[in-house]
């Protein structure tokens, strides 16, 4: 890894709001390194309020989709509200549809299949809204380069409205109103919304004009936290305040479908992190192997009982999904030491029977594992299908769309994108991604980075300093789990490697006369001989707590030792 030192803000601006907040040098440190420079700031920061989120009317055509939405209800239309069949988009369509269910009972749900119809707006979704008599589809998390599709409904008197937050193409479709804050012509204060939390925006609106306030929306926000940490969509603005109240709602009342998730966990609390790794992957197993549907019956679900037969069902998807995603990275590892092309820039595999729904997870594992813009490959029907997954700062999008002329459809984020293209055009493709890839990319970005915080001296590691350090949270990107480095460290004697099969490694640490901390490296057994030689090292390592029968104590979670 390359070890990152962040720059120190000003020593006087660290003094100054030290002084402010009455807290020591590192905390304020930290929150300057945020961007938080004054004492208005940290309270927003630290107390977040619903207060503080945007007036939804701000974004554009908002007013145009509220005024649409309730020319349904008045002419007693059918609404289908539509969605992508991953977190985001099933959250979305339980968060829409359940919210005008509340009140209007013409809705139904649409959840395309991933395997039949694939990503975004479909033809059998527009045709399905046709035979069944809906005139209006509300599509979330998708929709925004659904130029012809929409087009085909218009043709059949099928009006959308569209809530996106994906980059728009040079064109928008013709819809009656189009929610994407990354519009150019949109100026809404936030652009970093993901597709449940733009879906959020319209129910927000959507309450505003039937006189309720922000109160009457709280039981949503468990499903926008729920989509928030699973899009990897910067935590800062509004999303950190969605993200706040949405974790006090999964940990104090959470609906049924996630009360049953979390009973099945024998978890206490949810973190930012335990819904992305547990809760989340469980919503997207759905979708990956089955069909989104289940996952948006699992959310809206009011009774518990059922619920729970639900989430069962549920986690036998995700027991499938884990071990398809084993079995395919062991094969997509293989075939790249056989094509020797370790190499390359750019990792991209292909297997005609690969399952779908798990090339994005392997995608993931395999850019864990060679550190380069990788591609995973699959047969889908007449064209072959991949999952891009990029490296920190490379945006794989723009990689992609400088190989667009052997790409049938693609669609995405910087770091994540989906794409389609004829098998005839495969390699032709690989290797023009190969060479885009290396024309543009910064080689040290093929290092994994390790962005650090700041450099503290063990004895600045307090209970006091800790209690602050975890009112930053929610942690996730702009605002990421504060990470530290300690040089001068010792093992003092009990370093050993642990674990079933001892791949992970675990010391008892000091630096100088300070206090004792056990320290545990996931995946670190490699750097025991380094640990335990009786030589000082430097350590990088986010605080933790450890709690061991009942005792709770710190304890430091190594990212990376070097001599």
């Amino acid at each position: 890894m390359r070890w990152t030192l962040l720059p120190k803000p000003e020593r006087s601006k660290v003094t100054k709001l030290a002084q402010e907040l009455g807290i020591d040098i590192w905390i304020a440190t930290l929150l300057l390194q945020r961007g938080i420079e004054t004492f208005e700031e940290a309270k927003s920061f630290f107390r977040p309020s619903l207060e503080d989120l945007h007036d939804p009317f701000l974004m554009k055509d908002m007013d145009l989709a509220v005024e649409r939405i309730e020319k349904a209800i008045e002419n007693e239309e059918n609404i289908l509200v539509f969605g992508d069949y991953d977190v985001d988009g099933t959250t979305s369509v339980a968060l829409v549809s359940s919210y005008l269910k509340s009140y209007y009972p013409n809705v139904a749900t649409y959840i395309p299949d991933r395997y039949q119809e694939g990503y975004g707006v479909s033809y059998q979704g527009i045709d399905f809204a046709e035979d069944n008599g809906f005139s209006l589809i509300i599509a979330l998390d998708c929709g925004i380069k659904a130029i012809d599709k929409v087009a085909y409904a218009k043709e059949k008197g099928i009006d959308f409205i569209i809530c996106d937050h994906h980059r728009p193409g040079s064109e928008l479709p013709k819809a009656i109103a189009v929610l994407d804050p990354k519009r150019d012509d949109c100026n809404y204060p936030y652009d970093e919304l993901c597709g449940c939390g733009v879906g959020f925006k319209l129910i927000q609106a959507l309450a505003h004009h039937r006189g309720q306030t922000i109160d009457d929306l709280l039981l949503y926000l468990d499903l926008v936290a729920t989509a928030i940490g699973a899009d990897i969509v910067p935590i800062t603005g509004e999303n950190r305040i969605l993200a706040y109240f949405g974790l006090k709602v999964i940990n104090s009342n959470p609906r049924k479908g996630f009360q049953a998730i979390i009973q099945q966990t024998k978890k206490s609390s949810f973190t930012i992190t335990d819904v992305v790794f547990i809760i989340a992957p469980r919503i997207n197993a759905a979708g990956r192997m089955k069909h989104g549907n289940h996952a948006v019956e699992l959310l809206v679900e009011t009774d518990l009982d059922q619920a729970k037969i639900f989430a069962e069902e549920i986690e036998q998807f995700n027991t499938d999904r884990r071990d398809k995603d084993q079995k395919i990275t062991e094969e997509a590892l293989q075939q790249i030491i056989a094509d020797e092309e370790q190499n390359r820039m750019t990792t991209v595999v292909y297997k005609e029977d690969w399952h779908k729904g798990v090339i994005g997870i392997v995608a993931s594992r395999l850019t864990e594992t060679y550190y380069r813009p990788t591609l995973v490959f699959t047969k889908n029907g007449e064209t072959l299908a991949a999952s891009a997954r990029s490296v920190k700062g490379f945006d794989v999008y723009n990689a992609l769309e400088g190989c667009s002329e052997y790409i049938e459809q693609f669609g995405g984020h910087k770091y994540a994108a989906g794409l389609t293209l004829l098998e005839k055009d495969f390699e032709k493709f690989k290797e023009a991604f190969e060479k885009v890839v290396a024309e543009t990319i910064d080689p040290k970005l093929l290092t994994p980075e390790l962005k650090i915080d700041a450099e503290l001296n063990f004895n600045d590691i307090t209970p006091k300093f800790f209690r602050i350090l975890k009112q930053f949270a929610p942690f996730g990107p702009g605002n990421m789990t504060p990470v530290f480095m300690s040089t001068g460290v010792h093992d003092v004697g009990y370093g050993k490697t642990v674990g079933s099969d001892n791949t992970h490694l675990r010391l008892v640490v000091k630096q100088g006369d300070s206090p004792k901390f056990t320290g545990i490296g996931f995946g670190m057994a490699d750097k025991k001989e380094m640990a335990c030689s009786g030589e000082p090292f430097k350590m990088a390592y986010v605080i933790d707590e450890n709690e061991w029968q009942g005792t709770v104590s710190l304890q430091l979670r190594i990212k990376d030792i070097k001599p």
